[in-house]
């Protein structure tokens, strides 16, 4: 299992350059997870396809309903002060943190092209094309 940022999740199911390396991740890990807090990004990326680049709504449903096949309930709610804790140290937003500190509390690795979150949680951030590479 890995926690999926949001923005791996939009590659995934939106026809990107980086396609290929969510797949590649999808592959290698199908089991996808992470905080509530992907729904609500996910549904403003959508949005944001449907406004600019003018996205039919209906599609913009049925991906969401694919990403919600993708995804697994954590089952779990980190504390907001852990959040808080975690973006204050680590220099991140607490959207990012949220990401982060899932994939903590899982003991799983957090996939994600964000190069912020990536030098500063070495440990548990891993990009799209060192996921897929690992053995």
């Amino acid at each position: 299992m890995i926690v999926a940022d949001t923005n791996l999740v939009a590659t995934l199911l939106l026809t990107t350059s980086a396609t290929a390396w969510a797949e590649a991740v999808l592959a290698k890990d199908a089991d996808w997870t992470a905080p509530a807090l992907w729904r609500f990004e996910f549904k403003n990326v959508l949005a944001t396809q449907m406004r600019v680049l003018g996205l039919p709504l209906d599609t913009a449903i049925a991906l969401f309903e694919k990403a919600e096949e993708v995804m697994i309930d954590p089952g779990a709610e980190i504390e907001s002060g852990a959040i808080l804790r975690l973006a204050y140290a680590k220099k991140l937003s607490a959207y990012d943190a949220e990401f982060v500190a899932l994939a903590l509390f899982l003991k799983i690795k957090l996939v994600t092209a964000d190069n912020g979150i990536l030098k500063a949680v070495p440990e548990v951030a891993v990009s799209p094309e060192a996921f897929a590479a690992r053995r």
